[in-house]
């Protein structure tokens, strides 16, 4: 069965997909555009409407493909897009389908909603811990959905990360907000970012703790597993985090300055009900663009040297394979 919806999609000349590999990167990994190409692909914000049966005929005709058993007069373009469909919707540790909010392809939608309204409504203590609380529920959502799978948490790990994450936050914008009264306008308006990055150092490492407890799967180039590293786990939670405060902070730093000059017009003061829906939508430009950059930064498959490893996995690979492997490799999550 062919992924239905897709015949716009079919290129002209038929192709023989018999020994297509449906996992290898459509674009190079190893280079920033090459990620940058395959997460504009993945986090497309249009995916979020698509259907739950066309998503599951996705997943259908990716298996299938891996299995060898492609549908006949299938295309190459139509493959690429049914894994765009996969991807974005199932998480590449478990193959499960993925809640819809936490999905990083509801970044846009979602992210624009809640960044618009925290910079617009930064002024009084109510505003800034309602909208901050909203944004760390939404984050602490992302980031277990985003999670390492194969390193599973507890529902009460799950609540202490939320509700120190959650603190963290509300400390941060509330002193901030408390401290800045009386400094120029535009300081009071970046408080809302000091808040989501101060929350983000504190929410992911603490939604994805088992993997810094327990360490990391890694394996070798062909995908053999070869132990667990918390080590490994370090470095991809801190890319992790480095890219989500990436995300944010063009928007949220730039943001405040534009809106502060247009502010300063006499129409724009005729308007004042429109400025919320006005930042709404030029969050929602920044992120369009941020999220696969910030998704690219670094590879979503890490590598790491034997060498920088926890002695005693050091020790277990050079004993089982020797010298023969130099680097290790994992899913750092995103």
């Amino acid at each position: 069965m062919v992924v239905q919806g897709l015949s716009s999609r079919q290129e002209n000349m038929e192709v023989d997909v018999s020994k297509f590999n449906i996992d290898a990167p459509r674009w190079d990994q190893i280079t920033f555009t090459g990620r940058l190409k395959h997460f504009f692909n993945i986090t497309d914000p249009r995916t979020v409407v698509v259907s739950e049966q066309e998503l599951d005929r996705a997943k259908v005709l990716v298996e299938a493909c891996r299995a060898g058993g492609t549908p006949p007069g299938t295309s190459i373009e139509q493959l690429h897009y049914a894994k765009k469909l996969y991807d974005s919707a199932f998480h590449p540790d478990t193959g499960d389908k993925m809640n819809l909010i936490g999905r990083m392809s509801f970044q846009v939608p979602g992210g624009m909603a809640i960044t618009g309204c925290m910079l617009q409504f930064y002024r009084t203590v109510p505003a800034v811990v309602f909208w901050q609380w909203v944004n760390q529920s939404f984050n602490a959502l992302v980031n277990y959905t985003n999670r390492n799978a194969a390193s599973p948490i507890t529902l009460g790990q799950i609540g202490v990360a939320y509700v120190t994450a959650t603190s963290t936050a509300l400390a941060t914008a509330v002193g901030l907000n408390l401290y800045t009264k009386k400094a120029p306008p535009l300081i009071a308006r970046w408080v809302p970012f000091a808040a989501v990055a101060a929350a983000n150092c504190v929410n992911i490492p603490m939604m994805r703790q088992q993997e810094i407890i327990n360490g990391i799967a890694v394996t070798d180039e062909n995908d053999k597993k070869l132990g667990h590293s918390r080590k490994a786990a370090i470095k991809g939670i801190s890319q992790v985090v480095a890219s989500r405060i990436a995300m944010a902070a063009p928007g949220m730093i730039l943001l405040p300055i534009l809106m502060q000059k247009l502010e300063s017009f006499p129409f724009m003061k005729k308007i004042r009900f429109l400025h919320a829906p006005l930042q709404v939508t030029l969050a929602g430009g920044f992120l369009l663009f941020m999220v696969p950059v910030a998704c690219s930064l670094f590879p979503q498959q890490c590598s790491m040297a034997v060498s920088s490893l926890e002695p005693e996995l050091q020790d277990s690979i050079r004993k089982e394979h020797g010298d023969r492997i130099k680097y290790v490799y994992f899913n750092k999550g995103l």
